[in-house]
């Protein structure tokens, strides 16, 4: 394949649309010839954290088998999500200093440096340096894609852009599970990691042929939120730290700690002029406050089984590292499917949908409460309703998600929007963070390091599953108080 000539740099190498025909561009445009291969290098991007994301869920069982700490499990989701929130927020900054062209190389570069570092981890202290190493990079990649769409496309081409953008999470779902079951199997987990490294290598080279540099205008100066950034990475850690324990009474001070930690970054956002969220956000009676606290329960129920559910599987049913990724995957599978068909509700649908969404949610977790701590010798028969549970709790999620950021937008004041549509981002991240450390806490608590064993997965399986059923159950207090606020 030809590269196009390298691009000056300017800030857009293509014109902007301006008239009803550009408005009838279609898919051939933004495939084809130079924008094909800046598709290519940015869906790319977003497709390698995407891929990861579920490459790594599925070879972890494999990882403590081999390098040992159980108890930090659930640290390499969390670690991960925490670092990409920092990337996706410093993105915009890194843009600016250094242009389309060098941003997206050194997002590319840092990815690449952390998933080595991943597969040369002799320890699992080691192995979360690396993770937060490619969460960072991963954090840049997956905001930076985003960004750059408005400047290396024309304006015609940008919903098309973000809907290919965006479907690179479904191609994830079919890739992250296969690629790390098979180098799960075959007992040679690093390479799963190794294999990132070049790749994402290739698409910083190809940035370099596709993407434009820095603009030599006057710099743009945008401010980041450092404090209220700091306090949330430090509230999520709180629970992380104690999670690694199984003493209840640290447990406990990771929590305590993490509602001050809470409570000071409320405080320091409701004085900041630099917001991390809308500014109706932290007042709790607000429309908006609801809308995030139901986008928080909801993932935080999706976040509990996708950490989990591969070791459960493994453990508990005797399935192999791959078919345990795939049934995983079976609640994103259920989202994507969930959003696609809610996607077109109108009016009291939409009121139907946030509400159906967290009552999904509810049956499928009581349904991995009952049904995963049972043993099911590998009878796929008796795999099914496990399969039926996941598939309901991605549904559910899938079902309410595109009207709750859509009523976000709505509900945000006009010169808060951009602000709105980032936040909605942060939201997500950060309730996957907290999920996954609260989920390790719980599992960790209820017998999954001590007494270990078929017994103490079980236990850790039937418990956290049990107490994550509250988060759809509050969900629907939270989703009735969204539906009824127009």
């Amino acid at each position: 394949m030809d590269f196009p000539k390298k691009p000056t740099d300017e800030p857009s190498p293509l014109p902007r649309a301006s008239s009803g025909k550009a408005a009838t561009i279609g898919w051939g445009a933004l495939l084809a010839g130079a924008n094909g291969v800046r598709s290519l290098a940015l869906a790319g991007g977003v497709a390698l954290h995407a891929i990861n994301v579920y490459l790594a869920t599925t070879i972890l069982p494999s990882v403590v088998q081999d390098i040992g700490g159980l108890g930090l499990y659930a640290w390499n989701t969390t670690i991960f999500v925490v670092a990409s929130i920092l990337g996706s927020a410093l993105s915009a900054k890194l843009l600016q200093l250094c242009g389309p062209r060098a941003a997206y190389v050194i997002a590319a570069t840092t990815f690449a440096a952390g998933s080595i570092l991943c597969a040369l981890a002799p320890t699992m202290p080691v192995m979360l340096i690396g993770r937060s190493v490619q969460g960072l990079g991963g954090g840049f990649l997956f905001a930076l894609a985003y960004a750059m769409i408005r400047v290396v496309f024309d304006e015609a081409l940008w919903p098309r852009a973000m809907a290919l953008v965006s479907g690179m999470w479904g191609v994830a779902t079919l890739i992250g599970p296969a690629v790390g079951g098979v180098f799960a199997e075959l007992g040679v987990w690093r390479v799963a990691f190794w294999s990132v490294a070049p790749i994402t290598v290739l698409f910083a080279l190809l940035a370099v042929f596709v993407l434009p540099g820095r603009d030599k205008g006057p710099p743009q100066h945008s401010s980041v939120p450092l404090t209220q950034l700091s306090l949330l990475t430090a509230a999520v850690l709180a629970i992380s730290a104690g999670s690694a324990s199984v003493d209840l009474t640290r447990n406990i001070a990771g929590i305590v700690v993490a509602l001050v930690l809470a409570g000071l970054l409320i405080t320091a956002e409701g004085r900041s002029r630099n917001k991390l969220l809308p500014s109706d956000a932290i007042r709790p009676a607000s429309t908006i406050a609801a809308l995030y606290i139901t986008m928080s329960l909801l993932v935080l129920t999706v976040t509990s089984g996708e950490v989990f559910v591969p070791l459960f599987l493994q453990v508990l049913h005797s399935q192999s590292p791959l078919v345990a990724g795939y049934l995983a995957a079976l609640m994103a599978a259920g989202w994507t499917l969930g959003s696609i068909a809610s996607s077109g509700a109108r009016d009291r649908g939409v009121q139907r949908a946030i509400m159906i969404g967290p009552a999904l949610g509810l049956i499928g977790m009581v349904g991995l409460c009952v049904l995963l701590p049972r043993d099911s010798d590998g009878n796929w028969w008796a795999l099914a309703p496990i399969c039926l549970a996941l598939v309901a709790i991605g549904l559910g999620v899938g079902i309410a998600w595109p009207h709750l950021l859509t009523r976000v937008l709505k509900v945000a004041p006009p010169d808060e929007q951009e602000l709105a549509g980032a936040s909605i981002t942060t939201i997500q991240l950060f309730a996957t963070a907290i999920g996954a450390a609260l989920a390790g806490m719980v599992a960790n608590a209820a017998g999954l390091i001590d007494p270990g064993g078929i017994a103490g997965t079980a236990a850790a399986a039937r418990w956290l599953f049990g107490i994550f059923a509250l988060a759809p159950l509050l969900c629907l207090a939270s989703a009735k108080r969204t539906s009824t606020n127009e």
